[in-house]
């Protein structure tokens, strides 16, 4: 969803932007070839050039919103961090009904199995809870 590309949205624990195809080589591939992400998150395995494909689809899909989770006290507390070297997941948002916008499932992967269980997630959730139910998101 283009809606996002110029949006980052900052909690005390993640820090949410915009999913792009840098994301993809350095962390969100390595990711997804792990068995047990896979199962947790019923997907198949693709390779490199499907997994930009898909990157590129969930950017232009109308129906889609995604954001990757960066782990905020990493991304402050180290001055020219790169956004890929704090990534943690993602969360994303899927609209099942075009014709009503409040109609829709969220779903959020933390990938790196160091930053579970610390409520990255829960804070990744609400963030994309309150930027998708936020009026003026629905009227750009």
């Amino acid at each position: 969803m283009r809606l996002n590309q110029n949006t980052l949205l900052l909690g005390k624990k993640v820090v949410l932007v915009p999913y792009t195809s840098e994301h993809v080589p350095s962390r969100y591939h390595e990711w997804m070839k792990s068995e047990e992400l896979q199962r947790l998150t019923a997907s198949e395995p693709l390779t490199l050039e499907q997994e930009y494909a898909m990157q590129r689809s969930w950017q232009e899909d109308a129906d889609k919103c995604t954001f990757i989770v960066l782990d905020a006290e990493k991304w402050q507390a180290q001055p020219g961090a790169t956004e890929e070297s704090c990534m943690v997941g993602d969360v994303n948002l899927f609209l099942t009904d075009l014709e009503d916008p409040t109609l829709g499932e969220i779903e959020v992967m933390i990938a790196e199995p160091s930053c579970r269980g610390k409520g990255l997630g829960t804070e990744a959730v609400l963030a994309m809870l309150s930027y998708g139910g936020d009026p003026q998101t629905d009227s750009e």
